[in-house]
């Protein structure tokens, strides 16, 4: 008999742990190195310079969300395969840093649209960040 109790009816505080999951085997530090599944390359998660040109009327080649209200910056949520950006390196994941020195770390999403739309030349700084950009779709719906 597991019933569930109503959310109303638990004794004040409640904490909702996530699901146990196993960790990964443990491996021995003298073979990481060679071991397939140990991955000491962590240059994919250093911050990049991405830079696009837009002639007037096309499209980025890409989609955002996220933004302030999120409190995890503005994520590329999509590519468009053979476009420029995704030929530039732009991936799904990516966390953006700044467009044209503009700080898109604490950014409003209607302003990053806007910035990005309107721009001519677009000097990108971004870094893969899938981690939040996981939490980023959990908590968003753009």
């Amino acid at each position: 008999m597991d019933q569930k109790i109503p959310y109303d009816d638990y004794q004040l505080p409640v904490v909702f742990l996530p699901s146990y999951e196993n960790p990964p085997a443990w491996i021995p530090p003298q073979e990481r190195v060679h071991h397939p599944d140990y991955n000491n390359e962590l240059t994919q998660f250093l911050p990049r310079t991405i830079v696009l040109k837009k002639p007037p009327g096309a499209q980025l080649g890409f989609n955002i969300r996220g933004g302030k209200a999120s409190q995890l910056g503005i994520f590329i949520s999509k590519v468009v395969p053979d476009s420029d950006a995704h030929r530039a390196g732009l991936q799904e994941g990516d966390q953006v840093l700044s467009v044209n020195d503009v700080d898109f770390q604490d950014i409003e999403h209607s302003r990053a649209v806007e910035i990005l739309k309107t721009a001519r030349e677009i000097l990108m700084r971004v870094r893969f960040f899938p981690y939040n950009y996981q939490r980023q779709k959990e908590r968003t719906v753009h």
